[in-house]
């Protein structure tokens, strides 16, 4: 055969070329997937199979070591379980593979059969003795540390050329370690984006995050936001929202967040008074202004200067009531039952309803234009069935409290009692949670809350808002939450062992517990 090379005409054993046009076919096609792919497991079991249909190579078998156990471990194999895989971890210098690594130098194996070293811990070949093949192994080396090895087997033939498959195969052990070095520096890359990202939204999380209020959902960061732009303006807020939400808690945050925090917070019920009353605990009364006005009193109003006025079911008002305070808000001026004098105030308005307000201006119960003084920056307080996230960092908190405050030693929910939580639709909000988590840690006798211990209406399946069920993200964060805290506490808050017991790498545990925003050092024995 003659082959060409710049004009010059060369004679060249045709068995030569083929097996080396061979060669550089396959070497070429692996060197495509090695460069394209940024999934180091995909393109090595790429690769893997195209050494099996182009170089008759089976059994391609990529191990590397394990930065974190020291280990041998098997990350490709072609053909092979992944239970097979995981039984496929050695030493260094145990075994072939691990004398390879430990030596940094290549080793053939003419006829397994015969090896005794040869310790086919993964079994995926059978019985050995009854296998005619051979086995080469080579290091994946980067200057002078090797990390991995790269092994095939061979059918075995008296006139095999191992020196020729070695040489191959060095050469693709190299492009291995270039394209693993490379993957690796593409996904430290990614990891630390990503980490830099979870840093910069728990930054933003904190600079929103409001003392005393619990809550790490999407839906509670923009409650956070919107009390974070408002609380150091005069601007009159309402916050809507169901009962038991927690509308007094942001209340009492958008006041102790703002200019006026060592000022009063004054609250007033306004569906615990009658009218009569009402009217005279809101701008108060002179003496004798009325039959039992024994005295000058002094209203909310005067008693909140300066602060906050807290004006809770403010959608109960009388018309009366209403009218007097329209005048109020618009003006800030008001005068006391039974004189004339005004009196001018100082105060920030903070209402609060559950009703839906538009519907009670539509039918006449509610004033038109108190309804627009009043609805100048509105807060929405999503009801606990919109927030599941939260559910159980609000039961873990209310699980410490009641713990403390009545000496018990109840530390933590068992996982049946956690799904009946998040199951529970909650039409009581965080109140009913509060009271339910209460409750259990009273009649509950040891260290764990079981489900036997929550109220009834949670273990009835009507209790279950068959309409709005979790979201399929939602679910996986919570089973993610509970397996690594489950994890974390049964190997005493140790990343890397739980990590080990959850078959998962190191990196991705610590991704998941800043993610999920869940603290070790708690389940640490003597913590």
């Amino acid at each position: 055969m003659k082959e060409s090379v710049n004009n010059f005409e060369i004679d060249m054993p045709q068995t030569i070329a083929k097996k080396e046009l061979e060669d550089l076919t396959c070497l070429y096609e692996v060197t495509k997937v090695l460069a394209s792919s940024t999934d180091l497991l995909e393109c090595l079991d790429q690769s893997m199979n195209i050494l099996s249909e182009k170089k008759g190579m089976e059994n391609g078998t990529v191990t590397i070591v394990n930065p974190v156990t020291g280990q041998l471990e098997i990350e490709v194999a072609q053909g092979m379980s992944p239970e097979a895989r995981k039984r496929g971890k050695y030493k260094i210098g145990e075994g072939i593979t691990g004398r390879v690594v430990a030596s940094g130098k290549p080793i053939v194996i003419p006829h397994i059969a015969d090896e005794t070293e040869f310790l086919n811990r993964t079994r995926s070949r059978g019985d050995i003795r009854k296998k005619d093949n051979s086995f080469i192994c080579v290091p994946i080396k980067h200057e002078k540390r090797t990390f991995g090895a790269l092994s095939i087997d061979r059918a075995y033939r008296k006139d095999l050329n191992y020196e020729e498959d070695l040489r191959f195969l060095t050469i693709l052990s190299g492009l291995i370690a270039q394209a693993a070095l490379r993957i690796q520096a593409v996904n430290e890359r990614e990891a630390r984006l990503e980490h830099e990202n979870i840093e910069l939204k728990r930054e933003l999380s904190e600079k929103y995050r409001i003392a005393n209020i619990i809550g790490n959902s999407s839906r509670m960061q923009e409650v956070y936001e919107m009390i974070h732009r408002v609380a150091d303006s005069n601007a009159t807020v309402l916050l809507r929202g169901e009962s038991g939400t927690g509308k007094t808690m942001v209340a009492k945050s958008l006041h102790h967040n703002s200019k006026r925090a060592k000022k009063p917070f004054i609250v007033v019920n306004c569906s615990a008074l009658p009218e009569t009353l009402l009217e005279s605990e809101l701008f108060g009364h002179e003496k004798g202004a009325f039959t039992g006005a024994h005295t000058t009193k002094k209203g909310r109003f005067e008693l909140a200067e300066g602060g906050t006025l807290f004006l809770d079911e403010i959608g109960e008002l009388s018309q009366n009531v209403q009218v007097k305070l329209l005048h109020v808000v618009q003006d800030r001026i008001f005068q006391r039952l039974g004189s004339s004098k005004s009196i001018k105030c100082d105060v920030r308005l903070v209402a609060a309803t559950n009703r839906d307000l538009e519907s009670a201006v539509a039918d006449n119960s509610f004033r038109e234009d108190l309804y627009y003084r009043l609805n100048v920056f509105p807060v929405y307080l999503p009801p606990l069935r919109e927030r599941r996230t939260d559910i159980l960092l609000l039961a873990e908190f209310f699980l410490n409290k009641y713990s403390e405050e009545n000496a018990k030693d109840v530390q933590r929910i068992s996982t049946p009692a956690i799904d009946l939580l998040l199951q529970y639709h909650w039409p009581g909000n965080v109140r009913e949670l509060q009271n339910c988590i209460e409750r259990a840690v009273l009649i509950c006798d040891d260290e764990t809350i079981k489900s036997f211990h929550l109220p009834p209406s949670l273990q009835s399946s009507e209790s279950v808002d068959s309409q709005k069920p979790l979201s399929f993200a939602a679910s996986v964060e919570n089973f993610e939450r509970e397996l690594i805290v489950e994890a974390l506490k049964q190997v005493n808050g140790n990343q890397t062992k739980a990590a080990q017991a959850l078959d998962t790498s190191l990196r991705i545990i610590n991704y998941k517990i800043h993610r999920y925003d869940i603290d070790p050092k708690k389940f640490k024995v003597g913590n």
